[in-house]
């Protein structure tokens, strides 16, 4: 999230022109403007590895890294090693630097690159070029041979081999404008042109739009749903929901979906690394008002990898509601990643 808001303003999400979204109409036609031109622009970069890119066409989450981790997973039991290439959102390191956990907490690389590197070799990069060098350099057990990208879509330096953009289902384009009159991150055609395949997360009329435009360039589509997982040791206890996320009533709702009490609520920026005081207030209210702290792993990732005492017990009080993501047609979806890799391979023969 652009540092312009510190969270996504409601008037992002609303249908037609609200006032906000209309004294800010001029500084959106112009960051459009630029944006659809640089994201049209030619790549700088190639490298030796296929790059998927899993982006989103709005600000704010969308489910990202759970799709990016579910496809990983399942391009390992397809017998692939799979990497990951972030920008490491949060962390002071501008890479190409390997994620260690070892050595790296939240603030060296982000939170993302911190959950990504359970699953699969993780390299953050500001420079996307080369970050992707970098990865198709490893070797031994840090060897890739197929690279995900978690977000970067609109960045046009590392040629792409196929881009896979996540729609919220409830949400989807919001009021349709460009940051920060809403949050399009560039004009929806700008960015339907570079899309490969729609994936629309969640249920809800919100991706009708986009769901339109795709089906007239004739994108394939999937459909995708975060899953939480059952937390038996949440059950029955009075809850106190916290969360540093780009939409946070989502992880909200998930509690509730699964028929726990969620009696206090607490949202944060997106990315947001808490304060000493911050987590000292939490872990009092939580403390004297008998209340069971629950979180996302983001946030924990954050949490656990912060330097301080403080946020080591918060941690450690804290419960967190794991989630998945499921991809309907998966199979469909690695038939077309390995007709990808084919025509990659015919290309480089050629």
């Amino acid at each position: 999230m652009s540092g312009f808001f510190a969270k996504a303003p409601a008037f992002w999400w609303r249908k037609g022109m609200s006032w906000q979204s209309l004294a800010l109409s001029l500084p959106g036609l112009i960051y459009g403007q630029i944006s659809g031109r640089r994201m049209l622009g030619k790549p700088s970069g190639e490298i030796s590895l296929p790059v998927i890119c899993i982006g989103n066409f709005v600000l704010g989450g969308a489910g990202k890294t759970p799709f990016s981790l579910r496809l990983a997973e399942r391009l390992q039991d397809e017998g692939l090693n799979p990497g990951f290439l972030l920008r490491g959102y949060g962390g002071r390191l501008s890479g190409p630097v390997l994620v260690d956990p070892a050595r790296h907490g939240s603030d060296d690389v982000g939170d993302e690159a911190l959950l990504l590197t359970e699953t699969a070799p993780t390299v953050i990069s500001a420079d996307r070029v080369a970050g992707g060098r970098f990865a198709a350099a490893l070797a031994g057990d840090d060897a890739i041979d197929v690279l995900i990208m978690d977000d970067g879509f609109q960045n046009p330096a590392l040629r792409k081999d196929l881009s896979l953009v996540l729609v919220d289902a409830d949400t989807g384009l919001g009021n349709g404008q460009c940051f920060p009159a809403g949050p399009l991150r560039a004009p929806l055609n700008a960015q339907i042109v570079k899309t490969d395949v729609l994936v629309v997360v969640g249920e809800g009329k919100g991706a009708d739009e986009a769901i339109h435009q795709a089906s007239r360039k004739g994108l394939p589509f999937f459909h995708a749903r975060l899953q939480p997982e059952a937390a038996l040791e949440l059950t029955g206890k009075q809850l106190f929901a916290f969360a540093g996320i780009g939409r946070p009533e989502k992880f909200y709702a998930s509690l509730e979906s699964l028929g726990l009490s969620v009696a206090r609520k607490r949202s944060f920026p997106d990315h947001h690394s808490f304060s000493r005081s911050e987590a000292e207030a939490l872990l009092t209210e939580a403390e004297s008002d008998n209340l069971q702290l629950v979180t996302t792993t983001k946030d924990m990732a954050r949490l656990s990898g912060a330097d301080g005492e403080i946020f080591r017990w918060l941690a450690s009080r804290a419960a967190v509601l794991p989630v998945r993501m499921e991809i309907d047609q998966e199979d469909r979806l690695i038939e077309l990643i390995n007709e990808m890799r084919r025509s990659r391979l015919f290309r480089s023969t050629i």
